[in-house]
């Protein structure tokens, strides 16, 4: 009974893949609005959400390595844990609902794309915030202690002494959230961007013709993962 209900559903997969005339002209109309949000839409989110979410991240982390000195420092970290612990228990799609959603209950209006960079950019900042953390640290403290007594000060130190040795042993890290961002940028596609799954949506539902068209979906987030690992590794290489 097993085979006889696996083999109809086995026989509309491959007919599902079947690539006719008309579907070969569907997937290739298809194609290029896809690709041109891509470059267009996906790219430029992940780009300049990973930029902002870098600053918050350098910022949250160097909240975190600082000793407490005093009660306005205490504070500021006990809210940069909590900013961190509350992203990253949440999930993004969450996140992005309540960005887009949820803030006109408060009275702040926004449209989808800086809703979503913001959203994003946030997500990253608390990930990225542990990894450069980490790497701030591995920094033997003798360079840091070495550079204070010499007259630069806590920021000084940081960035013309730390911050370049850090990024170094940061970079894989940093280039697999960024690979990561780029796609997870089609969880915009549910406050109305239109990136790569939301136009791969619309031109489904027009078609009815699912599969394949998902499938071409994935393909260009896949192509362009592949560049971006050959980037991520040229980067790591230099930086080597």
């Amino acid at each position: 009974m097993e085979k006889m209900s696996a083999s109809p559903n086995l026989s509309l997969f491959f007919e599902s893949l079947d690539l006719s005339k008309e579907r070969l002209e569907l997937l290739l109309e298809a194609f290029y609005p896809m690709l041109k949000a891509a470059f267009c839409i996906s790219l430029p989110l992940a780009i300049i959400s990973f930029i902002l979410g870098l600053f918050i991240a350098i910022v949250v982390a160097l909240i975190k390595i600082a000793p407490p000195k005093h009660f306005i420092h205490k504070a500021l970290l006990a809210g940069v844990n909590f900013y961190v612990s509350l992203i990253r228990g949440t999930p993004l799609l969450v996140q992005i609902v309540v960005v887009f959603y949820g803030l006109p209950a408060l009275g702040v209006y926004m449209d989808p794309i800086p809703a979503g960079i913001i959203a994003f950019s946030f997500n990253v900042g608390a990930y990225a915030s542990e990894t450069l953390r980490a790497s701030f640290l591995s920094v033997p403290k003798d360079q840091w202690d070495s550079s204070l007594s010499l007259g630069l000060n806590y920021l000084q130190t940081f960035w013309h002494v730390i911050f370049f040795q850090a990024l170094k042993v940061a970079t894989p890290s940093l280039s697999n959230t960024f690979i990561s961002l780029f796609k997870e940028t089609s969880l915009a596609s549910v406050v109305t961007i239109a990136e790569v799954f939301r136009i791969a949506q619309q031109k489904a539902n027009a078609s009815y013709d699912f599969l394949p068209i998902y499938l071409e979906a994935a393909l260009i987030y896949w192509l362009f993962c592949l560049v971006l690992e050959v980037i991520q590794k040229r980067v790591e290489k230099i930086l080597n």
